[in-house]
């Protein structure tokens, strides 16, 4: 499951809301508890956004929403164990004792243990955004499905931000994504789908129990299917 950071900001838009943190908790407890394996990806846009810098080097923005990725799920697993659940965060770079280094052999075991994987830092290199590492990492543990819970309900031909006509699908194909440029996920990640057959269902994530409700086919997003 990618979660935005921006939606776990809430109405903050920045830093983190504990209240909709606790709230996706509850919900992956209800989906740990009933036997799904569950793994998440965290954005770093709550705290930074490296591409919208003009003055830094792109290699180091992109390193600090890294970094921002790892606090993210720093905080996030501690909010998950509050709970009752057992949580990992692995990096595919060293941070000292704060997690643990990615391997699939590492995910599998937390899986087979019950545990929630947290896959912090991205795929660890510049120029590759959280929803390739999000696809990369769900490729590598042999994923079912990815979950995209974000801060709109779904995906549209236009942004319904700005276009209050924008239309919403309920189904659409990757190959309609890519070309139509639909920005579900980047570029780089959609062709990593694609090719390697992976669906994503995107839903809001601040829709009142949207992540339990997903899996339970009471679905209120986008399916898109490869």
């Amino acid at each position: 499951m990618k979660l935005s950071g921006e939606a776990l900001a809430g109405r903050k838009k920045t830093g983190f809301d504990e209240e909709t943190v606790r709230g996706v908790a509850l919900q992956v407890k209800e989906l740990v508890d009933s036997g799904i394996q569950v793994g998440i990806v965290i954005g770093g846009g709550n705290f930074w956004r490296g591409r919208t810098s003009e003055n830094i080097d792109r290699t180091k923005a992109d390193q600090i929403g890294m970094l921002a990725t790892v606090m993210n799920c720093i905080y996030v697993s501690e909010i998950f164990r509050s709970t009752g659940m057992g949580t990992n965060i692995l990096t595919p770079f060293a941070c000292g004792s704060f997690t643990e280094l990615f391997s699939k052999d590492r995910a599998v075991e937390c899986f087979s243990e019950g545990r929630v994987v947290f896959f912090a830092g991205g795929t660890g290199h510049p120029y590759f955004s959280t929803d390739t590492g999000v696809v990369l990492r769900a490729i590598e543990v042999e994923a079912d499905v990815i979950l995209l819970a974000k801060s709109i309900d779904g995906v549209y031909d236009d942004d319904p931000e700005v276009n209050p006509e924008a239309k919403k699908y309920s189904e659409v194909t990757i190959d309609e994504v890519i070309a139509k440029n639909l920005h579900v996920v980047d570029m780089t990640a959609s062709i990593l789908a694609r090719d390697n057959k992976v669906p994503m269902w995107v839903f809001g994530l601040n829709e009142e129990n949207s992540i339990v409700n997903t899996l339970k086919g009471n679905f209120n997003g986008t399916k898109v299917s490869v």
